[in-house]
């Protein structure tokens, strides 16, 4: 899809782009071949030179060039030229205050699959997440993203595709699990964990050694990468669909991947009443 977009050049919105589109200017090589568009010769050669920048670092396999143009809600069009360099990024933290710490990550890349403990292989993530040039998110650009950057000191400069604003594009609102039922999309035996349950695994790992309650809190956070893939296909083919290219360009759903890590019944059935304990503090 990015090769059919016009949004990121200065000047072109949404109309002037389905213009285009209706004009039979479908992509950037139809626009250099085509004299029909009604443009002053300067607005022609503006377009022209960002269109052929666009393909230099598009060649390049830069997303960052197009990803500082997009408005966060059109992010996806990366996704198909970039899919083969993504990976699908989860945190789970601490706690809920604003100035909790990271507790647990998930990486998915379509492939492979790894997580990172506080206080056992935290630190390995720096390296590994710099063999990826996009990070897909949920509300990321918000939360995971500046945590991670918090706690490590330090930037990621990569492209980003928070599927929290491209979603709500499609109407789907809600946090992450909320949009997965709307898609019919289940998680099994992690249907009952959340944020503040997965602190509450975390705490009980450190405060009674329970590897079972580590492995339920990863269970969950991989699971969150994993299913990040999915959302990002579906949304992109949700998008591409309001555009002339909907069977041109569609991609196929793929099949969610077995999560390794065990969610353990018994663990969660255990740490359930503390968990609504806590809700019933918080203010409503």
């Amino acid at each position: 899809m990015l090769r059919q977009t016009f949004l990121h050049i200065p000047g072109i919105g949404p109309k002037t782009e389905q213009g285009f589109w209706a004009a039979g200017v479908e992509d950037w090589d139809a626009f250099f071949d085509d004299a029909t568009l009604k443009l002053s010769a300067s607005k022609r050669a503006a377009i022209a030179d960002v269109l052929t920048k666009s393909r230099h670092q598009l060649d390049r396999r830069n997303p960052d060039f197009f990803a500082r143009q997009l408005p966060a809600s059109q992010q996806w069009r990366l996704f198909s030229e970039f899919r083969g360099q993504t990976a699908y990024l989860d945190i789970e933290t601490t706690g809920l205050e604003a100035d909790c710490t990271i507790s647990t990550i998930a990486v998915y890349d379509g492939s492979a699959m790894v997580t990172y403990v506080n206080g056992q292989n935290l630190d390995d993530f720096i390296d590994d997440i710099r063999r990826y040039k996009l990070l897909v998110t949920y509300n990321g650009k918000c939360f995971d993203v500046p945590v991670i950057e918090r706690y490590f000191g330090m930037r990621l400069d990569h492209a980003h595709i928070d599927l929290r604003y491209v979603l709500a594009g499609l109407g789907l609102k809600g946090g992450l699990k909320r949009c997965e039922t709307q898609l019919g999309m289940g998680r099994g035996d992690l249907e009952d964990i959340d944020g503040l349950f997965a602190v509450v695994l975390w705490k009980a790992y450190l405060r009674n050694r329970d590897q079972q309650a580590l492995e339920t809190l990863l269970a969950y956070n991989l699971q969150d990468a994993i299913n990040l893939e999915s959302l990002m296909v579906t949304a992109f083919n949700l998008n591409v669909r309001r555009t002339p290219f909907d069977r041109r360009i569609r991609l196929a759903v793929p099949p969610t991947p077995a999560n390794p890590i065990p969610a353990h019944r018994g663990t969660i059935a255990r740490y359930r009443n503390e968990v609504s304990f806590i809700r019933s503090l918080q203010p409503q």
